[in-house]
């Protein structure tokens, strides 16, 4: 087997995407300030993207030494069918439920819509939940349109420009939040996305229904419940696609999704603490029966390995390699698989000690406020969430600075934290102030590594080491707003 040198891993893991995985020749990170490294900082960026844990690091050479730096077209798709089974032995999934790779979380979208191409006379109108939690890029790719310079092809691109062959695309962006930046409830955002359905079924258009389990702040909407109903009430006439890409799910979440014939996105750069970028869509075994041959245009962003074999018009995709996302996908199931093989109650105290240093170490002992994952009200209904949504915790900072911070402080302070050894996740809107902007606001994430790697602790230990690294993050927060 062939030795590869570290620096060459690095970079292998940065090619086969876009430019969001291009490392900065000064900093060695990407825009997100990280990189596909093992790194000293203290991060709890899990919300955005994150370094790599020198365990998956020593995986990826194993693989790279394994495969000599390079791969076939068939060997390429051999890998990814391993994945495949190594997903489904992880989530408890059955044998018929496809998987579709692919470089982003952003890129998944194209799948979705290649799914359901053709089902509407005049079309397919994609209703999306709060662009603004879930990633500017998915506008562009929700409406069928390429979001980037260049894909995971090389293939140069413009963003907006259509990807030929999805058909007409129409969207609606429903929000999750209110005017005041509060969550909205369940029963009127189900209202709304019901209000644009029926315009879009009149109209002769397919509907594409989105839900998310887990946006930006950590919300789940909409409820199951109201998922049911919509679905009685447009039958064939909607599809459902769940926006799981923070990976802040349990299998038996995604079995119930998957149960209702609902897409589920998951990504690998998240919670689920692999390398930015990688993503899969877990398709119900009922769309592959239905599906018509996939559009010319998906020949520039896909592989054929990338779907699943014999899919219909597969063989118009290039037969090649991406070798830069089988890396970032080797690392992030491998990932996975150490989570899901720690038991329930394990993962569980980790999450909890974890939950209670945020709150004790930062929310009680400076101005930050952790923003609700609820409508006003639902707390009860929150309460049953999965405990991986307590993995995620969103700081309302606009009490620091003296007060009326707003999301440019944020994005400053974002980067200042560097300067402290500090990572966190990126700004999100989702606080109002007084004078009707937006408020700072930061995130704060567990990853799956960092559960599996603290949860052989004993209480005491677990504890002091989330007090620490809490109280460090809180004078780091000081310090860049003072």
């Amino acid at each position: 087997m062939r030795r590869i040198d570290d620096d060459e891993a690095v970079r292998l893991m940065t090619v086969g995407g876009d430019e969001r995985l291009v490392l900065d020749p000064a900093t060695g990170l990407n825009r997100y300030h990280s990189a596909p490294r093992p790194s000293p900082v203290l991060a709890y960026a899990s919300s955005t993207a994150n370094d790599i844990s020198p365990a998956a690091f020593d995986h990826v050479r194993e693989v790279l030494a394994e495969i000599g730096g390079d791969l076939s077209g068939l060997s390429y798709g051999e890998r990814l069918e391993r994945l495949r089974g190594r997903i489904r032995a992880a989530y408890a999934l059955p044998d018929d439920v496809d998987i579709v790779f692919a470089p982003s979380g952003t890129d998944l979208e194209y799948a979705a819509l290649a799914c359901v191409a053709g089902r509407g006379a005049n079309g397919t109108h994609n209703i999306l939940l709060g662009a603004d939690e879930v990633g500017s890029g998915c506008i562009h790719s929700a409406y069928g349109r390429y979001f980037a310079a260049t894909t995971a092809l090389g293939v140069a691109t413009r963003a907006g420009e259509p990807v030929p062959g999805l058909g007409e695309v129409a969207l609606t962006d429903v929000p999750v939040r209110d005017p005041e930046g509060r969550a909205r409830l369940s029963a009127d955002i189900s209202a709304s996305i019901a209000t644009c359905a029926e315009s879009a079924r009149r109209e002769g258009r397919h509907v594409l229904v989105h839900v998310v389990h887990g946006s930006k702040t950590g919300l789940i909407l909409p409820a199951l419940d109201d998922v049911d109903r919509l679905r009685q009430r447009f039958g064939e006439g909607a599809s459902f696609v769940v926006d799981a890409c923070q990976a802040r799910i349990t299998s038996a979440a995604i079995g119930e999704y998957l149960a209702r014939d609902a897409i589920v996105f998951v990504t690998g750069s998240k919670f689920m603490g692999g390398p930015p970028f990688s993503g899969f869509a877990l398709v119900p075994p009922g769309f592959r029966r239905r599906a018509p041959a996939l559009p010319e245009g998906l020949a520039t962003v896909f592989r054929r390995g990338e779907w699943p074999g014999g899919w219909p018009g597969a063989e118009r995709l290039e037969e090649s390699a991406n070798v830069g996302l089988l890396l970032r996908l080797e690392a992030s199931i491998f990932e996975l698989e150490r989570f899901q093989r720690l038991p329930a109650e394990a993962a569980e105290r980790v999450i909890l000690t974890f939950h209670r240093a945020v709150r004790d170490e930062i929310v009680e002992r400076s101005p930050a406020r952790r923003v609700a994952p609820y409508a006003p009200g639902e707390k009860e209904t929150a309460d049953t969430h999965p405990v991986e949504m307590r993995t995620l915790s969103t700081l309302d900072l606009s009490g620091l600075a003296g007060g009326g911070a707003g999301l440019d402080d944020a994005t400053g302070w974002y980067k200042a934290l560097l300067g402290h050894g500090v990572r966190l996740g990126q700004p999100v809107k989702c606080v109002r102030l007084a004078d009707g902007g937006w408020g700072a606001t930061l995130r704060i994430g567990l990853t799956m590594p960092q559960i599996v790697e603290r949860a052989a602790l004993d209480d005491a230990t677990l504890s002091g080491l989330f007090a620490a690294d809490m109280a460090r993050i809180r004078q780091a927060l000081l310090a860049v707003a003072s």
